[in-house]
């Protein structure tokens, strides 16, 4: 960033403060009762969407707390007994009870971003402005930057927790994984394969094969992070394995094709519910989405044989498992509505500093109810 832009930054920083401090509506923050409050989204769960603190400082401290929490619930789980010291020999279980996690160091990094001269939210928003604001750097916040912003937050947890999970399995120490070494989840072990219905393709061989970009037989970290979240990974084996795993899930009479009500009563539900949150439509009957729903079967049905193969859902494979992009940018619109005042599209450094709720709100500690909470963002 060239001289003349940080001169301009420091100028509008210094306007902006001079305003908000004249300003009756200075800092949602000062209320009573308001506190913000650090927040875990570890689950020991089947994959699923983890959204990210908006500020990469609240993020770092969630990751630090969310790491410890997985290493007690490891350590519960690969060492049950531990979890108990026995009654008659409480000294010797002291050093599997020492490393547990301390949940006052969550309490002290609570304490921290409370500290308005340790973490201030009017001086982190002037600190990210002109980190969003570089396509272009125009000192205003597009939807498209904000949303990649919002992405970059995103794939550093993600593969922070890729990173966790391959040093739990790569059990020899170089740096790759291999089928052999990687052990599958306790809530697969512990499944009946016919209980979805088909073969539990999460861990198995050609799941693996098919994030194995190199064909070397092991998994690097890139690799693994992809075998983890198939939906985010340019590698065009696994798009196609997640076509397969589809297939396999909603055939329901076990002929190996998809037929019109097995697409209409499973992967269309996908499809329109990912095009109502990106076009803002009402919810529709069945009745009223036959129609719509003939018409993208015959779309993707290319040979017109009447069904689905895996091939054919390529297309909608992005509908069927949205990307982190996908989860950004609703993220971003949402910021947007509550945030850009003027709706002219853009966010100014003003418009973040006297709305910093939107972007800290999902830490908050609500205690009024003039505040929403949006939960769905964490």
């Amino acid at each position: 960033m060239g001289r003349a832009s940080i001169f301009v930054y420091i100028t509008v920083a210094l306007v902006v403060l001079l305003f908000l401090s004249l300003s009756p509506k200075h800092n949602h923050l000062n209320h009573r009762h308001r506190r913000l409050k650090l927040r875990s989204n570890f689950t020991l769960s089947p994959a699923r969407h983890h959204s990210v603190a908006f500020d990469p400082l609240v993020a770092e401290l969630e990751r630090h707390r969310e790491d410890k929490e997985w290493e007690k619930q490891h350590i519960h789980h690969s060492h049950p007994e531990l979890e108990r010291p026995p009654a008659d020999n409480h000294h010797d279980s002291a050093p599997a009870h020492e490393s547990q996690p301390e949940w006052e160091d969550f309490m002290d990094a609570e304490d921290f971003i409370n500290d308005e001269d340790k973490f201030n939210v009017t001086s982190r928003l002037l600190l990210l402005f002109p980190k969003l604001d570089v396509d272009p750097t125009d000192s205003f916040v597009s939807l498209h930057e904000l949303t990649q912003w919002n992405l970059q937050q995103a794939q550093r947890e993600v593969l922070h927790r890729s990173q966790r999970e391959m040093d739990l399995h790569d059990k020899n120490r170089d740096g790759f994984v291999s089928f052999s070494e990687y052990d599958p989840p306790s809530w697969v072990q512990n499944a009946d394969n016919d209980s979805f219905g088909y073969d539990m393709g999460w861990w198995k061989q050609e799941h693996f094969n098919a994030s194995d970009a190199d064909g070397d037989g092991l998994l690097n970290l890139t690799e693994f992070n992809d075998f983890l979240h198939p939906a985010d990974s340019k590698n065009p084996k696994l798009h196609q394995w997640l076509c397969k795993e589809e297939i396999r899930e909603r055939d329901s009479d076990r002929d190996g094709k998809v037929n019109f009500k097995e697409f209409f009563h499973g992967l269309f539900d996908l499809v329109r519910n990912y095009d109502e949150e990106n076009h803002n439509d009402s919810h529709h009957s069945d009745d009223s989405m036959d129609a719509p729903a003939r018409v993208l079967f015959a779309q993707l049905d290319k040979d017109g044989d009447g069904f689905l193969s895996d091939v054919e859902l390529l297309p909608i494979i992005g509908k069927l498992h949205p990307s982190e992009h996908y989860y950004a940018k609703q993220q971003a619109e949402y910021i947007f509505s509550q945030a850009d005042v003027d709706k002219d599209g853009h966010l100014t450094l003003t418009e973040m500093i006297e709305n910093p709720y939107v972007f800290y709100s999902a830490i908050f500690n609500d205690d009024e109810d003039e505040y929403d909470y949006h939960d769905e963002f964490r």
